[in-house]
Parts: C-alpha cells; structure tokens; sequence
C-alpha cells in the first residue's frame, strides 16, 4: 500500500503534500442512518467527523458505517460518537507520508484525517492499493 505520489522524492514529503480535502465533515450526534445518506449523497466513501466547538474527533468509513447497521444489537440510536473506533488517530500536516503510512498500516486504517494544532480538519490521508 502507498500513499499518492505527489512529487518526485514522494517518501520524501509531508502529509500536506498528500491529503485530499477533508471532504463532508458531520457531528458526532449524527445517527448511523444519516451519515450514510450523507456518504451516499456526497459520493465518498469516509465522512470526518466533528465535536460540537466543530473540532475533529475522527473519520468513520462507509463500511465501518454498514457493519454497524448490519450488525444483529443496531438500533437507530445509534450516533456516531456510540461507534468507540470512530475517535482519532490523526496525521499532522507536517508529518512525513513514511511515518503516516507506517502509523496507518500499524493500525489498519484507510484513511486518516489530518488536523491543524487546534484540531481543525484540514484534509484527509488515504491509502491506495
């Protein structure tokens, strides 16, 4: 797995030369059901996901969204800050695209939101195969 190249030395850059923006961004009371209309709606396949002062609190999947509703105890109450993976990790900016991939293998994950020192969402970091 590897990041995008974004330039010619790509192991030799930064998150911020590899993010994508940050994409939908929704709150945590938000229930299961309509994150997955909002995903649906807006074509992608992560939402960042924000407190109520509109901090990052973490990135949820479609398919962590899909196990969550196919799974046999789902009720629609349940909101996104119910799902306990939903919370961090995060990727500075100023972070190699080695330490954030070997970070993102390490923990299985996708995707991972990038964040400014206030915890604002500034992109997101994704994987390809």
């Amino acid at each position: 797995m590897q990041t995008r190249p974004a330039s010619a030395h790509p192991e030799h850059g930064t998150v911020a030369d590899a993010m994508d923006a940050a994409g939908p961004q929704v709150w945590e009371d938000m229930t299961v059901e309509v994150a997955l209309s909002v995903m649906a709606a807006a074509c992608t396949g992560h939402l960042v996901v924000c407190d109520e002062d509109g901090q990052c609190t973490g990135l949820v999947t479609r398919a962590r969204l899909t196990a969550v509703r196919d799974n046999s105890r789902y009720t629609d109450r349940i909101r996104l800050r119910d799902i306990a993976d939903v919370i961090g990790p995060f990727a500075s900016p100023l972070a190699t695209r080695a330490e954030a991939e070997r970070a993102m293998r390490r923990r299985r994950l996708g995707a991972l939101p990038v964040v400014d020192d206030h915890g604002n969402a500034l992109g997101v970091l994704a994987l390809t195969r």
